[in-house]
């Protein structure tokens, strides 16, 4: 789920537009699971994920860029100028849950 590289992390997504509200979820099948209002058209669902991370995670968010699956619901996204364990115990707490 959490991949170091030169530029930052990378971070696989589970999305779920058109949802009740705006939240991450928890950790399905590997990947972290965000849910959005926002429907997947133009990249409007894409741009709340994107919003709902770096609130998340704590990072501005235009260090929070979209890699893969822009029509998917399984994405990759890369958070850049971090290093993965400056998010990995946000990400582990999911799993205790």
């Amino acid at each position: 789920m959490l991949t170091e590289v030169s530029e930052g992390v990378l971070i696989d997504i589970r999305a779920y537009p058109g949802s009740k509200r705006n939240e991450i979820r928890g950790i399905y099948d590997g990947a972290l699971k965000v849910s959005v209002t926002q429907q997947p058209e133009k990249g409007k669902a894409n741009n709340a994920i994107r919003k709902q991370l770096a609130k998340y995670l704590n990072v501005k968010i235009s260090q929070v860029d979209l890699i893969s699956g822009e029509t998917n619901s399984t994405k990759k996204f890369l958070l850049r100028n971090i290093k993965i364990q400056d998010i990995k115990k946000q990400i582990e707490s999911l799993e205790t849950h």
